[in-house]
């Protein structure tokens, strides 16, 4: 399985989610992820195994405890693939070639403008 795929099925579950976004603030331990939802511990110890082994989160045993923290270069991959369907991201450089060109012809248009005012302003004094 390649990595985007890995890390897109972590992330399918909605409970693997919020666990994810818990530990963006600060590692927590298993009790602290536990605490806060209704489901069991045992799932919620599934969840962090699924996290865990997709690699989006790393665990270090402290204590009595198992403190787990988010590997953030994990989601580098996914959120890359996201934006793609994120209007805010598309192709930069095509679209600031066209405002160049949109520039260079306002620009050429403005001194056209002028010139033939010029032009016909000399007509004038002339006549």
């Amino acid at each position: 399985m390649d990595e985007l795929t890995e890390v897109a099925d972590a992330v399918a579950d909605p409970v693997r989610r919020e666990i994810l976004v818990m530990l963006r603030h600060a590692p927590l331990t298993a009790g602290e992820i536990a605490s806060r939802f209704t489901i069991s511990r045992p799932a919620v110890s599934r969840h962090l195994r699924v996290l865990r082994e997709s690699g989006l989160v790393r665990d270090e045993q402290v204590g009595r405890h198992r403190r787990y923290s988010l590997v953030r270069s994990r989601l580098g991959g996914l959120a890359a693939w996201l934006t793609q369907f994120d209007e805010r991201h598309l192709d930069w450089p095509t679209r600031l070639a066209a405002l160049d060109t949109e520039v260079h012809r306002t620009r050429r248009d403005r001194d056209r403008a002028q010139h033939t005012d010029t032009a016909h302003h000399s007509r004038e004094d002339t006549a």
